[in-house]
């Protein structure tokens, strides 16, 4: 996978250029890896309600062909966009979301940050009282509470659980968002990507419902008492995205 630091650049010269290397990419084009920050502005997903832009004030909102809702970018925030041929790869894209995922967990606990998965609401989230905390959470993605396989008052055998039955209402107590996921696959091939804030003026976040969840605090590594530099982070992040999307 080639990767290319793109520095701070504008959104939507990005998005149109992934748009065509997407678009003109044969079997044979090796994958990439853009690294970037964005100047101000709030980008909406394919589900995004125009009602969660509470207060754009003078920041541009963009409508992009991501999933997912709206979200904001900004300097010290590190943004990836892997440019990957799933088909080559060899996976599908539930577990892309996974390893994307894995990726940035183990980023931030390169740094010292516990990330956790919450069912139902993607991207990364931190413990607010306890951001180095390795405890599990209830609302992690898990299996419902299933009947026992065999009733004692029957004897029959229920049915297995399936990996369909998992918890699917987000609960974000106690919870703040570190990284945020939004992507799009056209013909097997994705772009779009994910967003870590590092240092960043959180401020913007509260003119809309991040993801669209009302209230959501958001949060950077420097809130979680973290001192490091973005081209540092930018580096771990590229190293795990790399190594965890590899066929």
């Amino acid at each position: 996978m080639m990767v290319r630091d793109l520095g701070q650049v504008e959104l939507l010269p990005t998005l149109a250029a992934m748009q065509t290397f997407t678009e003109q990419r044969q079997g044979d084009t090796p994958d990439e890896l853009w690294l970037c920050e964005h100047p101000p502005v709030f980008t909406q997903g394919l589900a995004g309600k125009a009602s969660h832009v509470l207060n754009a004030c003078h920041i541009p909102v963009v409508q992009t062909n991501r999933g997912g809702q709206v979200t904001y970018h900004g300097p010290g925030q590190v943004v990836a966009y892997p440019l990957l041929d799933l088909k080559r790869a060899g996976y599908f894209v539930k577990e892309y979301v996974y390893r994307l995922e894995e990726a940035l967990l183990r980023t931030l606990a390169t740094f010292g940050v516990i990330g956790h998965r919450v069912a139902g609401a993607p991207g990364l989230y931190v413990r607010l009282d306890e951001p180095h905390s390795h405890a599990l959470l209830p609302q992690r993605p898990q299996f419902q509470n299933l009947q026992p396989l065999v009733s004692a008052s029957s004897e029959q055998i229920s049915p297995k659980p399936s990996p369909s039955q998992t918890l699917q209402t987000p609960n974000l107590t106690g919870l703040g968002k570190i990284a945020a996921l939004g992507i799009k696959v056209s013909r097997n091939c994705t772009y779009h990507g994910v967003a870590l804030n590092v240092c960043m003026d959180l401020s913007p976040f509260s003119n809309i419902n991040p993801c669209g969840y009302a209230g959501l605090q958001t949060v950077d590594l420097s809130t979680m008492g973290i001192d490091a530099e973005l081209e540092q982070v930018k580096q771990v992040l590229s190293q795990k995205l790399v190594s965890h999307l590899l066929p």
